[in-house]
């Protein structure tokens, strides 16, 4: 029975989302804590909604899929004790230069993608009195979906206006807080579009161990134990975590979490962690990370810097709000990773790649820098102007075992463990004996020969690039008489040509020179 390679570009993604609906994800899971499959943003979105305040996650599965992803596990983080998703709100400005609290917006259900146009009367457009028939345009993803024409700011109530609001629509309800000493025609909300915007997640009701999850109750990563076909796995979100109330970085303990992670992907020994530094550090501060994180291992990759987004809730019209958001690299790094698969194999290392769907970096790497980052094991990101900007770095965290030091080469035996253990189970409960020995190792030996002959062994021959050793010389009778099948296998992979040395020198070429 032939051998099939298993997939190798499966990602897993841990945080917070903006909510989330059982009846587009899984039934059977209402709260929607376990890893559950997205094959595309679209799916995302329906199963998750859109982007948050506060939430990594979204924009590292969108940066996954436009660098060219093609699936991934969301292991969503409930972000505390809420009695139901938090749905969005917008507090109007008010027209008057006196300013104050404006009436505020909400929408009627959560994870809707909902914009308020504000429309005044032609007197107040023409700069004359304010008089009767605002307007209110509700638009969601952009569409309009209905109009609350005859609004009346004038000689009226503030119950008044609440209940020709609620009493008519069915995407908001509005609120009218009391403000002592103002009428409603002082609260008359200035013109414009404004975006319901969802609260930020509540991060700090949740903790490390939150993150790390259970693999009994099938949450956070540990739960990934239901998806053995995962192969990156990422913590978007363990910055918000992370992060204070004062808006101060926790430092150990975003340490300490990427440690766990790490040391969950060693376990598994078919995972790879794929880390950030945090936000605002710059090239020395990015060593002494390294350093600090302590840790020696074939089973993580660790990035340098974090890269700028558009921020998709900033929409045009609407007051206030970042134009731009810094935002973990891992989700973008991730989909290069699959992208490479995908075109190259496994073994090409994923570098020299443009970095799809950002604005910039959030900072520049300088060419020195790199010299100090990329021996540590900082794998650097780089704008190279018109050439683009690109993952420049292909290192795991080991330090010790140079054989170990590059993430294509961890990768590729991942990849070979894996295809052979699955590939080879037709054999568990076969009768012990030369022929079986002589039938493991004709599969195995061509399954090689395939990956030899694609590029992802060294060697003119295959009997230089891998072998295969499997007969009574390593099954002996007394490992048969414990019921043990023993193959040896030894492979000679491609390394990535880090650096390309020119030597050039002076040649006094032809004949002498004359005057």
């Amino acid at each position: 029975m032939p051998i099939e390679g298993v997939g190798t570009a499966i990602a897993a993604f841990v945080g917070f989302t903006e909510r989330y609906d059982p009846a587009q994800g899984d039934p059977t899971d209402p709260a929607g804590v376990r890893p559950q499959l997205v094959t595309s943003w679209p799916q995302y979105e329906r199963v998750y909604g859109t982007f948050a305040p506060g939430s990594m996650l979204p924009h590292a599965v969108r940066g996954f899929f436009e660098n060219g992803g093609g699936a991934a596990y969301i292991c969503r983080i409930p972000t505390g004790a809420e009695p139901a998703p938090a749905v969005s709100t917008v507090t109007l400005p008010v027209a008057e230069e006196a300013g104050g609290d404006g009436l505020t917006l909400s929408a009627l259900a959560p994870g809707k993608n909902l914009e308020v146009e504000v429309v005044a009367p032609a007197a107040a457009e023409e700069g004359g009195a304010i008089g009767t028939d605002w307007t209110f345009r509700v638009y969601e993803d952009g569409s309009l979906r209905e109009e609350l024409p005859g609004l009346q700011f004038s000689g009226r109530s503030p119950r008044t206006l609440e209940r020709a609001v609620n009493e008519r629509s069915t995407f908001v309800r509005v609120e009218v807080p009391p403000l002592q000493g103002a009428n409603l025609a002082e609260r008359a909300p200035a013109v414009g579009r404004y975006p319901l915007t969802a609260p930020p997640v509540r991060a700090a009701t949740v903790t490390v161990a939150d993150l790390a999850g259970s693999e009994l109750d099938r949450t956070g990563y540990q739960g990934l134990a239901i998806a053995d076909n995962v192969t990156m796995v990422a913590v978007p979100d363990l910055v918000s975590v992370a992060t204070r109330t004062d808006d101060t970085l926790d430092e150990e303990m975003f340490l300490g979490a990427q440690r766990q992670l790490i040391d969950f992907c060693e376990a598994s020994r078919t995972r790879m962690a794929v880390l950030d530094t945090p936000p605002g550090l710059n090239a020395t501060r990015a060593l002494e990370w390294r350093s600090r994180l302590g840790r020696d291992s074939a089973f993580a990759a660790l990035y340098y810097p974090n890269v700028v987004v558009g921020n998709p809730l900033a929409r045009a019209g609407a007051t206030g709000g970042e134009l731009n958001l810094t935002v973990p690299a891992a989700g973008h790094v991730c989909g290069v990773w699959a992208r490479t698969d995908a075109a190259r194999g496994v073994w090409k290392a994923p570098a020299n790649e443009a970095v799809r769907g950002i604005a910039r970096l959030e900072l520049d790497v300088t060419t020195g820098e790199q010299d100090l980052l990329n021996p540590e094991g900082v794998n650097c990101i780089r704008s190279f102007g018109t050439y683009g900007t690109k993952i420049w770095g292909a290192r795991t965290l080991a330090k010790s075992d140079p054989s170990w030091r590059y993430i294509p080469v961890r990768r590729l035996f991942n990849y070979v463990e894996e295809s052979i253990r699955r590939g080879t189970q037709w054999a568990v409960f076969e009768p012990n004996d030369m022929d079986l020995q002589q039938r493991v190792k004709r599969n195995i030996t061509s399954f090689l020969r395939g990956l030899w002959t694609e590029g992802a062994c060294v060697g003119a021959t295959p009997e230089q690039a891998f072998y295969v050793l499997c007969d009574e010389s390593n099954n002996p009778s007394t490992s048969v008489d414990e019921g043990k099948l023993i193959v040896e296998v030894g492979i000679a992979p491609v390394k990535p040509a880090e650096f390309v040395i020119f030597r050039i020198s002076q040649w006094q070429g032809g004949g002498a020179a004359t005057e």
